[in-house]
Parts: C-alpha cells; structure tokens; sequence
C-alpha cells in the first residue's frame, strides 16, 4: 500500500502569480474546410441564452455578460455541460458558433452524455468540421454519426478545450443547437423521470450543527487574488498545509515549500507586508474565525532565498526550478542525501511555538482581549515528513515520536494560552489512522513499531497517551482529535483536478460514504470500510473521552464539475448529521464553481444570507439522492438540501414531514450548475418538488406555531 495522498500541482496554484503554464503548445488554427451549409436547427439549446428546458451544467469560469455569446473562460482544459432532464427526438447533428484566437489552435472536443451509459465517442473538431465566417466567427457541425455511432439515447452536451489553453482562454460560444435529422440520425429518448419520497422526521433525536464545519483552508499561493473566498461563506479559515510545517512567524514571511516544489524558502505571496498578523487581522476583518497550524517538526525556514538541493552542488536532477537554481533532490528516481538541516532552516523548539502564541495573545490583549485564534493544530501530516520535509525529517516517524513531540509543544501551547483549543496530531489519512511511518518503511504487515506498542492502532495509543498524561499532571494537552479525508479512489483528484468520465463521476459521490457508512467498502486499494467520523468517535470514546473531532483537511476534486459540487455538498450534510466540530476544505473553491455553490446551499442559498440552521433533524432518503435537514432554535423555521445525484435523471421529490407543525410556507432554490448559482422556483405547500438531474435545492419552510 502506498501512503501517498494526491496532492495539489503548486504550478497550478502559482501560474497566476508565475506564469505556469500546462499542456504543449497548440499550432495556430488553420482554415476550416467544411464547405457544406450545416443542417436547420430543431432544438436549441443556447441562443443569447439558455432555451426551453436546457440547464446549464457549469464547469468553466464565465466572463461577465447580460445577454449575447457565452463568454467562457477554457483557461486550463474548461469545458461546458449543458442538461436536459426530458429530451426526445431524431436529430442530425450538433451546430454551434465559436469565437476564439486563432492561436488556440483546433481545441475543442465534444461529446454527448447519458446517465450510466459511457457508449458516445469524444470528437476532436477539426477543420473538416468548421465553417469560418466573415466576422471572426466560426460554425461546426458535428454528424450523430461522429458522435453517437450506436444511437443511444442521451440527455447532456458537453463541449471542453482538449488543449491546455492559456489563461484566461475566453471563447465565445453561441447559436448552439440540436439540427433536423438527415438520412440516418440518431435518437434521443427522453431522459427518466422517476418519484422519490423523502422524510423530515421531527420527533427523532437531532444534533446540534457546529459552525465551525464550513471551514476553508489559507492558499499562501492564491492569497494576493482570493477575494472570492469571503463569498463562500466560510466560518473558520485554516492557516495549513505542508509549507506551514516550516513557517517562521519571527520571520514574518518566510515558508519552506518542501517536496511540493523543490524544498525551497520563500516568501509565498510577493508581499512583504503579509504576515501572520495580517491573516489573523484578515479573518477579523471578515468576521471569520482562526485555526492556526503551530510547527513542531523543530525547524523552520530561516530566509526566503535558500534551497534545500541546489543544483550548483548536486548537479542535475530530475526536475529543476531554473529561476532559483533548485532542484526536486531526485536524480533517475532515487532520492538523493540532503545536506544539513541548517542549510535552509533553524532550530525551532517548543519554546519558539510557545512564544508566538504568546506574541498572539498579547496582540489580543491590546485589541480589548478578543480572542484571535480559535484552535491551534499540531503541525500537518506528520507521517509524512519523511517524504514532504524530507530535507529536514529524513528518517520515518514513529509512535513515540509523534507523541514525545505532541507532549513538548502542546505543553507549550497551553502554557502560553490556557484556554485555548488545541487539535491534533493532524494525521493525512488511512492507513496512518492505524500505523506509523516507521511501519510505513518497514512494511505493513511486519509492522514493527505498531507491534512494539501493543499493536494497538497508532491513533487509538495516542489518544492513550493523551490521557495518561492530563491524569496524571492536570495539564490538558488536546482539546480535538484532528484526523484528514482524501478519498482513494483512481482518478478522484484534489481540488481542480480530477476525471469527470462517468463511472469517476459515480464514484467520486459515493465514496463520500466513506465519512460516515459503516457498510461501506473503500473502493481502492484501502478495500475496506473507513467509517472515519463513527471511527473517530468510537477511538474518543473508547481512549480519551470528550474530545471534539474535526476534519482538518479533505476534498473530493473536480471542483469545477457537477459531481464535485454534489460529492462537497454531501459531506457538508453529513459533517453536521454526524455532530463533527470542524472542517476545513483544502483550500476553497473557485468562484461560481459548483463546489463555491456546494457551500453557498449550507451558507447563503439565496445571495441574501439564507443559510442552513442549526438543529440537524433525521431524515430518509431514496436510492441515488441525500436529504438534509435542519430546523432553528425556536423550531419554527426549516431547511433542507436535497441531492439529486442522477447525472441524467430527474426526481419528483415528495416531502413527508413526520411529527412537525403544518408547513405555513416555503420557499425552493435550485442550482444545476450555471455559474450564477441558485434560482428561486415556484414551490407550492403540498405539491412535489421537482430536482434535476445532478443538483442541488434548498426548501425553506416555514412551520404553524
């Protein structure tokens, strides 16, 4: 078993700031050859707007526009779905219009879409498919022949850059359109519509919901360009991540950016004046409260020029950043010897943790004494400092370790603020849940360091040890049990990255079962139920009981396609039904992204503050869809969020209130995927509710006193 997580591309995350750049370099678009006039239009999709019953599906960032073109911005490999629940007929072909530099060279790709069917070729378009026009425009036709050569019925379109274009990749896009069928067409049969019952059960045990579950994560990276985070509607933000291992708060804005690019001291954002006193002051600004990473991996960076690997002294390597003269410290695969520990960094004790958060407290304290930080977090991902702080934490780490360092810097956490919530051990994933580093290198099965503490599971003897420790001295050490999620499963992703093919699709959203289903088994090469909040719960219960749980980090990729917006807002649901005390998203989502619109159905469905309560309610819900609800303090307010994961299938929702006062009023917000987010719809008290295929609705109600 490997240990090794996905991880987010830093070129990705720098080519704003650096001019990164993906993909080879596209030849200019030659001249198109089709001389043919394509067929009539028979059903439209997309004319200076949205026709008929067409949804727009997402993924790509837009251009702003009133009416006129699509303006989609391809930057990357950006595409466009566009969805209908019940389309019937023969049809000839696709037609659409496209403005583009004639540098992007031929990149489109186009496809059709059906629900559990993958049978439909993907086609590069071409000069034999392309008319080009007088005034800069260009007209493709594509043949049902070229794109459904089995005839199969279908119910989505999907156009996407095959080439990595470069930012910002605007293209417009118009008079897109389903044409008259000529000699063999294809036939599209209506898309299946079929009834769902789903029960809000207002007499069963509910669960308070923390605010603090919305939490997003600080991209150091992104920071100079995030405005759009404060819009997600985030509660908390989390200073972490692997170059926080290694930040020097004396320092300000000096970071190690370790394995993720060339182990290299930096300062991230370009901005001398950004520091952490600006993040805590930002998060105040924003009324958005603090989780602090705090290094205890004992070094951190002691500038922001040196390298850890510098070409000048081992040479070539198999990648190398030319600008600073950095290389990845492997050479034909095999990791090279790092030099001292001191070449890029210094020593950094418990005392020097200690001190910043004293530093934060006094700040605090000049400021009236409004607390600043609200948790602090035991350094990231530990278990893998031997592979991300390699340069510094070459050797594995193990049982006693992790603990010895736990005791030292959380000692000196609490000492220097005694009422402040401490998180750890912040541990990546499965299976470092149960092992350590040290077994990791050795090899699982013989386990030795597992096996020398009792082969108990690492973080069930942790928590052990956090018990023996506070019993015996009075000093507690943790406050929550910090454990992250990153599904396993091929071709999920992290962030933007990710497949969208169908079958990744269907896996990506059920493989948030693994938060919370124990009759779940991981689909990959975990092969068994991770159950991880019920897991943690049991280990605090079992070990260290009353400590809160939190998710310091997860994603489920794909951030800009249906299925990652519908997989982010199936686990917002469950972080509350489970009654977990915090998470943090890594990092936040792209505005106007159906992940951004994942939280804004939990935080502010209706652009007017429109959020979910606060008394999570049991619920039940029919195969392929989630329900999730909530009711206010009072109890005379409800939310809902249903899920529609069907790609291709509509649900006509029939809502059953158990035990709850008669519904006085509601009201319904449904998002399908249009960068604009949700769309207030008709929603009469009794009548079924209507959810599209792969979407998201919010149904307020209002209850009879």
């Amino acid at each position: 078993m490997s240990p090794v997580r996905p991880r987010l591309a830093l070129c990705l995350l720098l080519a704003a700031a650096a001019g990164c750049r993906g993909g080879a370099h596209a030849a200019p678009r030659a001249p198109g050859t089709r001389a043919t006039e394509a067929p009539k239009a028979l059903e439209t999709l997309f004319d200076s707007g949205l026709k008929g019953d067409w949804q727009d599906h997402g993924w790509a960032d837009r251009a702003p526009r009133t009416t006129g073109p699509e303006k989609l911005l391809l930057a990357g490999y950006g595409g466009w779905q566009l969805a209908h629940a019940t389309l019937e007929g023969r049809y000839g072909g696709l037609r659409f219009r496209f403005k583009a530099p004639v540098a992007f060279g031929d990149f489109w790709q186009v496809r059709l879409e059906a629900e559990a069917v993958d049978v439909f070729t993907r086609v590069d378009v071409g000069p034999q498919h392309r008319k080009d026009l007088a005034d800069g425009w260009s007209e493709v036709f594509l043949s049902m022949a070229e794109l459904n050569p089995q005839g199969a019925p279908f119910g989505k379109v999907v156009l996407r850059a095959r080439n990595a274009l470069p930012a910002p990749g605007l293209v417009e896009v118009d008079q897109l359109a389903l044409t008259v069928p000529t000699g063999e067409a294809a036939v599209a049969v209506a898309a299946r519509s079929r009834a769902g019952a789903f029960t809000v059960d207002c007499t069963g045990p509910g669960t308070d919901i923390s605010p603090l579950i919305y939490g997003i994560a600080f991209s150091p990276l992104r920071e100079y360009q995030s405005e759009h985070q404060w819009k997600v509607g985030a509660t908390i933000r989390r200073w972490g991540g692997n170059p926080m291992s290694r930040y020097n708060w004396e320092l300000g804005n000096a970071w190690n950016t370790a394995s993720d690019y060339y182990y290299e001291n930096v300062d991230y954002t370009g901005h001398p004046g950004f520091t952490w006193a600006t993040f805590l002051a930002s998060n105040a600004a924003h009324r958005v409260q603090t989780a602090l990473t705090v290094p205890t991996i004992g070094w951190v960076a002691k500038d922001t020029r040196s390298v850890s690997f510098p070409v000048s002294e081992y040479g070539g390597q198999d990648n190398v950043d030319d600008a600073r003269g950095a290389g990845n410290g492997s050479r034909h695969g095999k990791p090279l010897t790092p030099g001292p520990p001191t070449r890029t960094s210094v020593p950094a004790p418990p005392d020097f943790v200690g001190r910043w958060v004293a530093a934060i407290r006094q700040a605090d304290a000049q400021r009236g004494g409004q607390r600043s930080v609200h948790l602090y977090i035991l350094d990231n991902e530990p278990a893998l400092w031997d592979d991300t702080h390699r340069d510094v934490h070459p050797e594995p780490l193990g049982y006693d370790e992790l603990w010895d360092r736990t005791l030292r810097y959380a000692t000196a956490v609490r000492k220097a603020d005694p009422q402040g919530l401490i998180a750890g051990p912040a541990e990546w994933g499965w299976p470092n849940y149960t092992y350590s580093a040290v077994d990791r290198v050795a090899g699982y099965r013989k386990a030795p360091d597992r096996k020398a503490h009792g082969d108990v599971p690492l973080i069930e003897w942790y928590l052990q040890q956090v018990a023996r420790s506070e019993a015996a001295t009075g000093v507690k050490l943790l406050d929550v049990l910090d454990l992250h999620f990153y599904p396993q499963g091929k071709g999920i992703g992290v962030g933007l990255e990710g497949n969208t093919d169908a079958a990744t699709n269907a896996l990506r959203i059920r493989s948030t079962r693994g938060l919370w289903d124990p009759s779940y088994t991981d689909e990959s090469w975990i092969a068994e139920p991770v159950r991880l909040i019920p897991r943690m719960r049991d280990w605090v219960a079992k070990n260290r009981p009353g400590l809160k749980l939190a998710i310091g980090e997860y994603s489920f990729g794909a951030e800009r396609h249906p299925s990652g917006g519908l997989a982010l807002a199936e686990a917002l649901g469950r972080f509350g039904q489970e009654g977990l005390y915090a998470a943090f998203y890594w990092t936040y989502p792209p505005e106007g992204s159906p992940a951004f619109w994942a939280f804004r159905a939990y935080r502010d469905y209706d652009g007017q503050g429109g959020h979910f309560e606060s008394r999570s309610l049991p619920t039940q819900a029919p195969p392929e869809a989630s329900l999730f609800a909530a009711r206010s303090p009072d109890g005379q307010k409800g939310t809902l969020v249903l899920l529609n994961f069907a790609p291709a299938e509509a649900l006509e929702a029939t809502v059953t209130f158990k035990g709850c006062p008669a519904v006085k009023a509601q009201r319904r917000f449904t998002y399908t995927g249009s960068p604009q987010g949700f769309a207030e719809a008709r929603a009469k008290v009794g009548e079924a509710l209507p959810l599209p295929p792969a979407s998201i609705s919010v149904l307020e109600v209002e209850w009879s006193r």
